[in-house]
């Protein structure tokens, strides 16, 4: 199973590591498994982060041959191509494969960026590049994220306070509240050393990387009970900070409709899976003593016996990057 540390926590958060860096997240009994999609939060008003669907133009670039291995050579401009808001992005694919080759060409790319009013330089350094980055550390290069196979750097060159959106900081997860004819809940125990291990929850999970929220629920279900479901609507959703690794972390309670009922468990981390009557299942003390679980599960009753709306998904293009993608509301009145 492909998750990110989903789940619902609530207000009280605890988390461990342990020996084999599995990351347990306790809130309220609604428990996150790892894998670590990342959101990025920058604000839009802020210089963009290449590489995440932004359209740069490219203009005329200066390549440096890779086979540069002395100083005293003459050197020319780093291969880059400006970006939409004052800065550069330089392209990982010429970069010079030696040290002295890199830092002369780097200074003396500076100094054309100087002179040109440039603000913010983003530098992508592949796995196979990683002898460069300590280089590129010497020469004033900041760390921004790291993804596998490769490293984000970042410098920023005005004499003032650095413009350049922070790194990813926000995890979604997702918690699958799913119901049947006959007010049964389905519900698993994860495998953890934690203190609710014996309290059975709601299936949760972080979602996959470009993974809609609704998509990721359905999954996650399926993965942990082997249950097909649907996507009816969203019923809540809770935010909250200095999570795992310190980030944000968005979690949405989705409700779903079964489309079959044998449940077969993902043995690695799943103890347990059932259907609970719906009475016995909030009737749990964890439940009754968390202000933050209990009012999840009320609202999804709510939804269930058509008390409460909630919010479906509702696929639109939109011009910020001429994409389909899914805006969730409540639709009651039709607006």
């Amino acid at each position: 199973m492909t998750t990110a540390m989903g789940g619902l926590h609530g207000p009280v958060v605890a988390a461990s590591w342990t020996k084999d860096c599995t990351f347990q997240l306790l809130s309220n009994c609604f428990l996150q498994k790892p894998n670590f999609t990342k959101t990025s939060t920058a604000k839009l008003s802020f210089p963009c982060m290449p590489f995440i669907g932004v359209a740069f133009k490219k203009k005329e670039t200066h390549v440096v041959s890779p086979n540069i291995s002395s100083p005293s050579v003459t050197t020319g401009l780093l291969d880059a191509w400006d970006d939409e808001y004052g800065g550069v992005i330089m392209n990982s694919e010429s970069l010079p494969m030696s040290a002295n080759a890199f830092a002369s060409a780097f200074q003396a790319s500076l100094s054309n960026w100087k002179m040109k009013g440039k603000r913010g330089v983003w530098l992508k350094i592949l796995q196979e590049q990683a002898d460069l980055v300590p280089i590129a550390i010497q020469e004033g290069f900041n760390y921004h994220h790291a993804e596998p196979g490769y490293v984000m750097l970042t410098y920023w060159i005005p004499n003032e306070p650095c413009m350049l959106p922070a790194s990813p900081s926000l995890q979604i997860g997702i918690a699958g509240f799913v119901i049947n004819d006959k007010r049964e809940v389905l519900v698993v125990k994860e495998k953890c050393p934690c203190s609710c291990s014996g309290v059975w929850k709601l299936p949760t999970g972080y979602i996959n990387k470009s993974e809609d929220i609704f998509s990721g629920a359905i999954r996650e279900v399926k993965e942990e009970t082997d249950i097909d479901t649907t996507f009816l609507k969203m019923v809540a959703f809770r935010h909250a900070h200095l999570v795992a690794f310190e980030a944000s972390d968005l979690l949405f309670v989705c409700m779903l409709k079964p489309l079959s009922y044998d449940i077969t468990i993902d043995d690695k981390e799943i103890q347990a899976a059932k259907w609970m009557p719906l009475d016995e299942f909030i009737a749990q003390p964890y439940y009754q003593d968390d202000p933050l679980s209990k009012k999840v599960i009320e609202i999804c009753i709510a939804a269930q016996e058509d008390r409460y709306s909630g919010f479906t998904g509702h696929q639109l293009n939109s011009k910020i990057d001429g994409k389909l993608s899914y805006l969730y509301y409540d639709d009651l009145k039709n607006i």
